[in-house]
């Protein structure tokens, strides 16, 4: 019987061990789910014959908990978890969350703000001379200088202020191994200066014999158009096939990112994923009723990783990575499968998808040796091709599996990969069996001059999606409905578009609910607007609704509160 990692000295004794080789420290609740980072990478290491133990969610005032597992043989692993902390505790107006999805029960204040940073230091002070490698959402989009919203500063590498040994960005495996295998051949972590996918501080650079230098991080935190050409820089070096590393002076060291770790093939999906998991979170959360991320994916099924645009607020490019890599079809039905077949299974597979669900299977016909920085944007790349066809095969697997009663697709989609007329039959099966009465699409906005800063298509694209929708719906004989996300307040968006969007919603006749005002994200696009109050894109001046009031003004136009009817009309 398959058992959870442990989490107690009692659960090590069970298995018969004495000392862990690996504890990964987490600010999430412990689940054992493929959807869960810790979780994935806990399962691939034991799979590789290491001993690993989780500390889920510690409280970071006390020693006791960091002690519960004891040293490690080879490191500690510390993460902030599946989402950045601080949007885990703040919301977009910086008050305090009411609740946490990823601690047991939904309870808030079981996470400090930046925990990789607060965990790394507890564990230094607790265990001296042992390896911490720290890596997550929260540690990736802060490897370097970055502004800090929240703060409303410029910082350094998170590496610095953590004192962590290193830095893994992005998704993890692979670097994670490696480090894993050269700290057991009795190799020093600080000797690790070649790993793909990690940032290390060094003194001296000169092992490196080619690399991207950006202006230093008390240069970009004085002055903007430093900062501007910093981001312009790293921006250059996030294609694994060819980046250089990346150089910072920061302080009397320098902050070098290695460059990305390479794609994981089909077959090396099929295992991580293939892995056996429970799908359940730890039995000592059963008293607070589980955890609430867990249930929203707890029968879902990742088929792909990875996003081919570079939406300029969005996270997915920066940590994911834009090369696709998708699992077999036989890896995904196999899953769907061994699903269906637990005990309480009601029949529903929630998702099959990835961060935009209809790019499974997707490549570049170049061999990914084009110089792109988005495959979909300002127009979908010739080069980027998808044979909808192998979806369409992969989820009818699916779907006619003994026990299963529907297939949800819950995942967002790209809606200007859906009108193409290579994905006009994925899209009649897509309406037709795998919309659970809404599909999730994010338009982001109306009006074309944010949506350029967006690095979104124009609006016709969307209105041309929209038509197709609903006369595909209405040939199918489907009462079927879109959950559309649009973002208030981005940068270079003035009271106009706001009004623009007001208008649209209230033309499609309801105040979307799916509203978000905008958060500058670590190291995006955005964030770089946000700050510096400038187009990365053509170096001018843009207008940034920073006040608190100028924000609320246009959230309230959009869900048509606090103004006259005339200014919608």
């Amino acid at each position: 019987m398959q058992k959870f990692l442990p989490t107690t000295k009692q659960e090590m004794r069970e298995r018969g061990w004495d000392v862990c080789d690996i504890v990964f420290i987490t600010a999430d609740a412990y689940c054992d789910h493929p959807s869960f980072g810790v979780a994935l990478l806990s399962r691939l290491l034991e799979d590789e014959g290491y001993k690993v133990g989780i500390i889920a969610q510690p409280d970071w005032k006390k020693n006791d908990d960091f002690l519960v597992l004891g040293k490690p043989k080879l490191f500690f692993g510390v993460t902030a978890g599946n989402l950045d902390s601080m949007l885990n505790i703040y919301t977009s107006n910086m008050n305090l969350r009411r609740q946490d999805k990823y601690a047991p029960g939904g309870a808030a204040g079981n996470r400090p703000k930046l925990p990789t940073i607060v965990y790394s230091n507890k564990v230094r002070e607790l265990f001296p001379g042992t390896p911490v490698v720290i890596g997550g959402i929260e540690a990736s989009l802060r490897r370097l200088a970055h502004y800090d919203f929240w703060s409303d500063k410029v910082k350094r590498s998170i590496l610095f202020d953590s004192k962590a040994d290193l830095l893994i960005y992005g998704m993890a495996e692979r670097p994670i191994l490696e480090v894993a295998k050269r700290l057991k051949a009795g190799q020093k972590v600080e000797g690790f200066d070649d790993i793909r996918g990690t940032v290390i501080a060094r003194k001296d650079i000169s092992f490196l014999d080619d690399y991207t230098l950006l202006p230093s991080f008390d240069e970009t935190a004085k002055d903007k158009h430093k900062f501007l050409e910093a981001f312009d820089l790293y921006s250059r070096e996030l294609d694994p096939f060819n980046a250089r590393p990346v150089v910072q002076k920061t302080d009397t060291r320098f902050c070098v990112q290695l460059p990305p770790a390479l794609p994981l093939s089909t077959q090396e999906m099929d295992r991580i994923y293939g892995m056996k998991f429970i799908r359940k979170c730890h039995p000592k959360y059963e008293k607070f009723a589980g955890v609430p991320a867990l249930t929203t994916v707890e029968t879902s099924i990742i088929s792909h990783r990875g996003c081919a645009a570079s939406c300029s607020f969005c996270t997915l490019s920066l940590h994911q990575g834009r090369v696709i890599q998708s699992r077999s079809p036989e890896s995904i039905v196999k899953e769907a499968q061994e699903i269906a077949s637990k005990n309480g299974f009601k029949g529903v597979i929630s998702d099959v998808g990835g961060p935009t669900a209809n790019m499974y299977m997707a490549v570049c016909s170049t061999g990914n040796k084009c110089s792109k920085a988005d495959c979909l944007w300002p127009e979908v790349c010739s080069n980027f091709k998808i044979d909808f066809s192998k979806q369409i095969k992969m989820l009818s697997g699916v779907r006619n599996i003994k026990g299963i009663k529907k297939v949800s697709i819950q995942s967002g989609m790209r809606y200007d990969l859906l009108i193409l007329p290579a994905a006009r039959d994925f899209f009649v099966e897509l309406c037709r069996h795998y919309v659970s009465g809404q599909l999730k699409v994010a338009p982001e906005h109306v009006s074309d001059k944010v949506l350029r800063l967006m690095h979104k298509p124009p609006f016709e694209t969307y209105e041309k999606f929209i038509k197709a929708y609903e006369e595909l719906n209405k040939k199918l004989d489907k009462k079927q409905y879109l959950v559309q996300y649009f973002i208030t307040a981005h940068p270079g968006c003035d009271l106009d578009d706001a009004l623009a969007l007001a208008r649209f919603t209230k033309n499609m006749g309801y105040t979307p609910e799916q509203l978000q005002d905008f958060i500058p994200l670590p190291m995006t696009r955005s964030s770089v607007m946000y700050y510096t109050g400038i187009d990365p894109d053509t170096g001018k001046v843009l207008y940034v609704a920073k006040k608190k009031s100028e924000r609320a003004r246009q959230r309230q136009l959009v869900q048509h509160k606090g103004h006259q009817g005339a200014e919608l009309t």
